[in-house]
Parts: C-alpha cells; sequence; structure tokens
C-alpha cells in the first residue's frame, strides 16, 4: 500500500459502517460478535476514535470483511465479483431431475434470489406457498417449460419469461425433453 495513514484513516469509518449496514447487523450485534464495546464501535464509525490493529481485527472478523480490503484505496464501484462456473452453490436433492445453481449472494436470501434451473427430460421443481406477496420470474433459456401458479398452467419457450404469484402452491416441468432457465424470486 503506498497511500498514506491520514488517507486509510478517513476511509475507514465509512467502511465499517458500510461493512456493518451490509450485514445487516446493529451496533449492539458488532459489539457483541467482536467483543468490542457499542461505543467504541460508534466512535470508531463515526471517526471519533481510531481503533487498534487488535480492536480493527477483531471487527473485520465479525463483519465477515477482509482485513487489507478494508483499508484499500478501491470502492465497491471499483469491483466485479466474479462467481466461477466451478464454485456456484448447487443444490441437486430438490425436485425430481432438476438441479438448481445459486448465483445470488448469499445475504440477499429471503429478498431477491436468482438461480440457474437445469431439468432432465420430464423433470419438475415443485414449491409450496412462499410468504405472502412473493413472485417469481422464470426465463427459458432452453427447451420447453410449463409454468404452473395455483390453478393456472402455461408453457414458456426459449427466450420467453413467465411472471406469476408464487405465494400459491407453484411448479415448473419440463416437458419435451431437457430445459435450463433463470428463476428470479422477489419476496415483498
Amino acid at each position: 500500500m503506498t497511500e498514506n495513514s491520514d488517507d486509510i484513516l478517513t476511509r475507514l469509518p465509512a467502511r465499517l459502517k458500510e461493512a456493518r449496514r451490509k450485514q445487516g447487523l446493529s451496533l449492539d450485534a458488532v459489539a457483541n460478535l467482536s467483543g468490542v464495546s457499542r461505543s467504541m464501535v460508534s466512535q470508531i464509525e463515526r471517526g471519533n476514535s481510531s481503533p487498534t490493529i487488535a480492536t480493527l481485527w477483531n471487527l473485520t472478523r465479525a463483519l465477515q470483511v477482509d482485513f487489507a480490503g478494508l483499508l484499500d484505496a478501491e470502492t465497491e464501484s471499483d469491483r466485479i465479483e466474479i462467481l466461477r462456473a466451478r464454485d456456484v452453490p448447487t443444490i441437486d436433492n430438490i425436485g425430481q431431475g432438476c438441479r438448481i445453481r445459486i448465483l445470488s449472494p448469499p445475504e440477499e436470501a429471503g429478498q431477491h434470489e436468482v438461480y440457474e434451473l437445469d431439468f432432465d427430460a420430464g423433470g419438475s421443481l415443485t414449491s409450496q406457498p412462499h410468504s405472502r406477496g412473493t413472485r417469481e420470474y422464470l426465463i427459458a433459456s432452453s427447451g420447453t417449460l410449463n409454468v404452473t401458479s395455483g390453478t393456472a398452467t402455461q408453457q414458456i419457450n426459449p427466450g420467453d419469461t413467465a411472471r406469476y404469484n408464487a405465494d400459491v402452491a407453484h411448479a415448473i416441468t419440463a416437458t419435451d425433453g431437457p430445459a435450463t432457465g433463470l428463476l428470479i424470486v422477489k419476496n415483498a
């Protein structure tokens, strides 16, 4: 790092506060997780106190952020996060003949979720109702998919998008052979 320490100390409060908010944690929660007092966390975030290396280490561990990355000059807007195909979490035991790749970040679970679905011929994914107001958006990438939401059923082909309520029983089925799709779940 070739920056001077004043630049780092200027950025540090905002970076810590941003990391805490991204995790959805209160000052009390960070204090409990890190062993750093609530008042000290607050003072550091306001720029009223400079943390020791030990305090900063405890905070970064509690916030699950990279110690060095927290101090880098690079901002979030300067980064592109890559999730390599080999590292994408996959669920194979839900549905029948259906593999699900989880593309959205774990911190967005329950809010905005993105999945890649890969169906064998005749494969299906049947779901119980999600929370009230939840909608799903299914984009067919290849093959033909039948979508059922409540009592309604529609067929979509590559390039088509189905938008439907997911707060009722719903299902996706590959009807005429293997099929793939991109599923976006938007919780209310």
